[in-house]
């Protein structure tokens, strides 16, 4: 049986905090760590003991940004991060900015937020910071693994999640931006149904779905949980890089 358990009582993270301490300490009474578990971690730790806030008050926007800026009626400074963190502008509106991170997601300003990062998110004489996402998700992911098997024995799979507005649909649910230890695809193809048809286009996002499923019992506002615990899945696949989802602009048929 599936099962998804928070992690309650994490403290403020903090740049140089070590996640993989405060992740074990965070388990439940008398709970432990098995194999084949699955310990989902916000983007928003994992940036945050990392240091990646940037104060805005030291951002200068180049002529691009600024243009750009006053187009969709965002914050100059702002822009240029978005700019610096893009390969690619998707699609822009008033209010909207949809670009091509440079780790290949498509995402509204490149996931950067000032939302529920704390208080280090205070930039001097009151002036704000943001928070970009780590450098290399996956590479976060390993980290953390192999520090909660040093602390336990029992090196278990992570994957850092963050929430993504889709295409054509209201709302936004998590996504798995970084993984360790687990498949973020799993292929069918070539296997078959229940009425003997072979399967010709069936791939499965395995990491996407774990951390829409974590994302039910964490939350998007103050709910103050930005892990968990997943165990019971019955097989997590052979490990992938998170971007393994990630359709090739080749097959991109809404370019």
């Amino acid at each position: 049986m599936l099962t998804i358990v928070p992690l309650a009582g994490l403290p403020e993270v903090v740049p140089g905090d070590d996640l993989a301490a405060l992740l074990v300490a965070a388990l439940p009474h008398g709970d432990a760590i098995g194999r084949g578990d699955i310990l989902v971690v916000t983007q928003k730790i994992v940036s945050k003991a990392e240091g990646r806030f940037v104060d805005l008050a030291s951002v200068v926007p180049s002529a691009e940004a600024v243009a750009l800026a006053e187009e969709v009626g965002k914050d100059a400074s702002l822009i240029e991060l978005v700019l610096r963190e893009s390969t690619d502008i998707v699609r822009k509106g008033r209010n909207v900015l949809i670009t091509r991170h440079r780790l290949g997601h498509v995402m509204a300003n490149a996931g950067i937020d000032a939302s529920n990062i704390g208080p280090h998110g205070q930039g001097p004489n009151g002036q704000g910071k943001v928070l970009l996402l780590p450098e290399d998700p996956d590479a976060s992911a390993a980290r953390i693994a192999d520090g909660v098997a040093v602390r336990t024995g029992t090196r278990p799979a992570v994957l850092i999640s963050d929430s993504f507005g889709r295409p054509w649909r209201m709302g936004v649910t998590n996504v798995a931006i970084g993984l360790a230890g687990m498949a973020a695809l799993v292929d069918q193809r070539g296997a078959t149904d229940r009425d003997g048809r072979v399967l010709q286009v069936t791939q499965i996002a395995l990491g996407d779905a774990v951390a829409a499923a974590a994302g039910l019992v964490m939350g998007e506002g103050d709910e103050g949980l930005p892990a968990a615990l997943v165990r019971g899945l019955a097989a997590l696949g052979a490990p992938q890089r998170a971007g393994a989802v990630l359709r090739p602009l080749a097959e991109d048929m809404f370019r």
